[in-house]
């Protein structure tokens, strides 16, 4: 394990102190030729002031090196030097000179006596001594920050050039794959470095392609810039490389897809660094992550810039309870919460597998204490269940994501999904409600707008219940997170793709106007944690999805970056929108007016409190249908109930 000496307000790293020592010397020689250079290299005719540096560098020299540390300028290797350090430098250097002249004008370390002589009519008359104090010369002033600034910004320039000199000359390995770099920034910089000192990659870097005009025909790591994006098909053509490394993780998706579009058409495969979210989630080999490029890194959505763990910071040394752990929106909030180092993780779910499966992978791949999991088998329709579990660990906070997804299947089970979806949720809600739980989030959907299907009905009573549970429990916070689809979990439009993809087609799309909104699970759920913390109780969160995605555009996009032709290899089919299916998803109801909250991405459904008896007497009935398995009779129960929340809100107070 590295050791370290760091503190939060002095970090150094065991590499920091050869660096120290050194820039020690540097401070001295800055201080020392700033007096050579005033008094033109006589400074014994110069007692006083010889003096004066003799008794002052040493504490100029140490109180340099302490601001240096404090501006943590000691953070990164010199081979990592960049034009931020040379402002961490001038701002401390430029601030103890300062200093310096201030302390000497104060403290006045050197001062000797004078015996005055006046010559006067009756002879030459002594008069009373004084003593005079020797001030730092102006010039010597301005001369130290600027030579000890010179002196670390040219040892760390030339750490860097010496460290860029050890590279292997990799125009010089025939025997390497050629790689082309979309990206002459920080990303394609390290990456074109990392690729020079691995030489057992067997990729050699032959030339970067950037959009920024300063950087055309610049050399980076000794590998030129050729152009723009908008020259990649004549740059392609011209230098064939073997392979093109998207390098940019704040890249668009238009962007990216332009790169894949010309390479897929000169048959060059394409791979690309992690966006920015997986590069905040943890730390990551920047050569070794580079991956395929993914039908989420061309929708042209900008991704979320939030590290997991400062999203759930709220919730360290806590307990926290997440229902549904080992579905694909539960066991991402595992994962991320984890991170957040609480005292407890309470995972409950009713699939032995799916809990099983999180369970693993949270102690043998992320290394989870196991003292900190305790995983729970349990159905929460059951509320003597669910009041048992949650009592014995009462957790401040309950993640709600149990939740019947698929579209079609709770078409063909109406009772089950309400009995899960709304009822459940109920139930939760209620347990967490009598026993003071501090907060509970509910995980819902934009199906639930103006629901049009039995699953967007569901969650739409869930939500109603949310809001019933926060009027008769108001010690306990309430809050439900809305968004559309998240890439790849169950009941995702992708997984059903790529199984068509691998089966040689047709891909199925219900209408070829078709939208939806579309959000990585990772993003999803780093937003429904942090609404957590910011919400009051009572509130209808909406996470931003960008610009909603054309299905038929997706359909095309997962069969290009497959490697193949759309209507060519694979036929797309358009079989008919299902029963009950929108064409466009909304975000919004009606009645709701979007709120901004001051957290990035992250909106609030403002809207009317409903009278809460009204819900409370329909969800009874609701409860009653279901045990008797009446299919019908819930359907207009339903209706009844979302067309009191759209069409006659009741304003009892304001949520």
């Amino acid at each position: 394990m590295r050791r370290t000496f760091r503190s939060a307000a002095f970090p150094l790293h065991r590499h920091s102190l050869p660096q120290l020592v050194v820039d020690a010397g540097l401070v001295a020689l800055a201080y020392f030729l700033a007096f050579w250079l005033r008094f033109d290299g006589n400074l014994s005719g110069h007692g006083h002031y010889e003096q004066l540096l003799d008794d002052t560098i040493w504490w100029v020299v140490a109180g340099t090196v302490l601001i240096l540390a404090l501006s943590r300028v000691y953070q990164r290797r010199w081979r990592y030097f960049s034009q931020r350090d040379v402002w961490h430098l001038l701002r401390a250097v430029v601030v103890y000179a300062i200093a310096v002249v201030a302390i000497i004008a104060i403290a006045h370390p050197i001062q000797y006596w004078v015996y005055p002589h006046y010559r006067t009519p009756h002879g030459v008359v002594s008069g009373a001594p004084f003593t005079v104090a020797v001030g730092l010369p102006a010039s010597v002033a301005v001369l130290f920050p600027a030579l000890a600034l010179a002196l670390l910004v040219a040892a760390r320039l030339s750490a860097r050039t010496i460290n860029e000199r050890k590279l292997p000359r990799l125009r010089g390995r025939p025997e390497g794959r050629t790689v082309l770099i979309v990206g002459a920034g920080a990303g394609g910089r390290l990456v074109c470095e990392e690729l020079g000192r691995n030489a057992d990659l067997g990729l050699s870097p032959i030339g970067f392609v950037d959009d920024d005009p300063l950087k055309q025909r610049l050399r980076f790591a000794g590998v030129r810039v050729r152009g723009t994006t908008l020259d990649l098909a004549h740059i392609l053509d011209d230098a064939a490389p073997d392979e093109v490394i998207i390098a940019i993780p704040s890249a668009p998706g238009q962007l990216r897809m332009r790169v894949v579009t010309a390479c897929r058409d000169r048959g060059i495969p394409v791979r690309t660094l992690p966006t920015v979210f997986e590069l905040l989630a943890g730390s990551v080999n920047v050569a070794r992550s580079v991956r395929e490029v993914r039908v989420e890194d061309v929708l042209g959505r900008e991704p979320v810039n939030m590290r997991p763990e400062e999203a759930g910071r709220y919730l360290q040394g806590a307990v926290v309870a997440v229902t549904g752990a080992g579905g694909s929106v539960g066991s991402e909030l595992c994962r991320q919460l984890v991170r957040s180092a609480p005292a407890m993780l309470v995972l409950i779910d009713h699939a032995e597998d799916n809990l099983f499966g999180i369970m693993r992978e949270l102690e043998e791949d992320r290394h989870v204490p196991r003292s900190m999991l305790v995983p729970v088998l349990a159905d929460c329709k059951e509320e003597e269940r669910m009041r048992e579990v949650l009592d014995e660990h009462l957790p401040a906070i309950v993640f709600h994501a149990a939740a019947y997804k698929h579209v079609g299947l709770m078409e063909s089970n109406p009772v089950e999904a309400i009995r899960n979806n709304a009822i459940g949720t109920r139930v939760v809600a209620k347990v967490a409600g009598e026993l003071g739980l501090g907060g509970f989030v509910l995980v819902s959907t934009d199906k639930a707008v103006m629901p049009a299907t039995v699953m967007g009905a569901s969650k739409a009573l869930a939500e109603c219940a949310i809001d019933a549970a926060q009027r008769r429990f108001p010690a306990t916070r309430y809050m439900a997170v809305r968004f559309g689809n998240v890439l790849g979990s169950s009941g995702s439009v992708m997984p059903i793709f790529r199984r068509q993809i691998a089966a040689g087609g047709p891909v199925t799309v219900t209408h070829p106007d078709m939208t939806r909104y579309f959000m990585t699970i990772p993003e999803a759920v780093a937003l429904v944690i942090r609404a957590g913390e910011i919400g009051k109780g009572g509130e209808m969160f909406v996470l931003d999805m960008g610009e909603p995605v054309s299905i038929m555009e997706l359909a095309r996009n997962m069969i290009e970056l497959s490697g193949l032709e759309p209507g060519r290899d694979i036929p797309i089919e358009v079989i008919g929108a299902r029963p009950g299916e929108k064409i466009h998803e909304e975000l919004f109801n009606p009645f709701e007016h979007p709120t901004p909250t001051g957290t990035d991405k992250i909106w609030l459904a403002q809207r009317d409190a409903m009278d809460i008896e009204r819900v409370e007497s329909i969800f009874d009935e609701i409860l009653l249908l279901v045990l008797e398995g009446d299919a019908t009779g819930l359907a207009e129960k339903v209706a009844q109930l979302t067309e009191l929340r759209v069409n006659a809100p009741v304003v009892a107070e304001s949520s």
